[in-house]
């Protein structure tokens, strides 16, 4: 079986556990202030974990329940978030992701992005293109920004009132007047995969870990999207905030963002 099968049948069986949580009640404990795990984030990352160490086994994994401040940069590593959007997870909102990314030396080369709730399946391969089910995607056509729908998220650091908070008022007061509209969705790997589909022109965030955007990157790049840090230029995880867009409005989004 190719390797972007596996993890597909991975993605898949992995949100059955989802889904099982999704219709039942759910015991939740708090990471933060307003950062929520639930005990079926962790039992479906134990699920994937175990799964890909069976077919995967020179790769480290790194999840977001059991990250253990080993660094981000690896010769070969899957990032995995289990439940991407958990805090709709617990709302009974179903907006929510199962996403895998494999990367080698600094390059994402397979991705799998599922909401296991409304049956999407995102995936892609380096260089072969990225797919919605088995229809090949690409980024939208829009070259204005002031028609552009863009989605964003707010970190959990908001909650101090500190930088990042400031910095998301910012954003928005300068951006909203030049848009078409804003879409805040609570689901970072999704977002990436709206905007492949073509369902959004862009997207921003600040504070995002490896595991919310290792499978959606590449997504985006293989529907011929452009990824960057705040600089415009290339995103790497230890970047502060993340843009990415159809490629035609991007230098015009910039404007309105901040270096932080």
């Amino acid at each position: 079986m190719k390797k972007i099968n596996i993890l597909k049948s991975i993605a898949k069986e992995a949100g059955e556990i989802v889904k099982e949580g999704y219709n039942t009640h759910k015991n939740i404990t708090h990471k933060g202030v307003v950062d929520l795990v639930t005990d079926y984030d962790i039992r479906t990352e134990k699920f994937i974990i175990n799964a890909l160490q069976k077919e995967f086994a020179e790769y480290i994994i790194i999840g977001e329940e059991s990250y253990l401040k080993q660094g981000y940069s690896h010769k070969k590593a899957i990032y995995i978030d289990p439940i991407d959007g958990t805090t709709n997870f617990v709302h009974g909102l179903p907006h929510l992701a199962i996403s895998i990314g494999l990367w080698e030396d600094g390059e994402a080369l397979m991705a799998v992005v599922y909401n296991p709730i409304l049956d999407e399946l995102y995936y892609a391969i380096k260089g072969e293109g990225a797919y919605y089910n088995e229809t090949r995607l690409c980024v939208s056509t829009q070259k204005n920004l002031q028609q552009s729908l863009i989605a964003t998220g707010f970190p959990y650091a908001k909650v101090d009132q500190g930088i990042e908070y400031h910095w998301v008022i910012d954003s928005l007061t300068s951006l909203l007047p030049h848009i078409r509209d804003i879409r805040r969705l609570g689901a970072a790997a999704l977002d990436l995969c709206y905007l492949a589909h073509g369902k959004t022109d862009a997207f921003y965030e600040i504070d995002l870990k490896p595991w919310d955007v290792a499978g959606g990157i590449l997504i985006v790049l293989e529907a011929q999207g452009k990824i960057s840090n705040l600089l415009d230029k290339p995103f790497c995880f230890e970047d502060k905030g993340i843009v990415a867009s159809n490629g035609l409005v991007h230098s015009q989004l910039l404007e309105h963002l901040k270096v932080i």
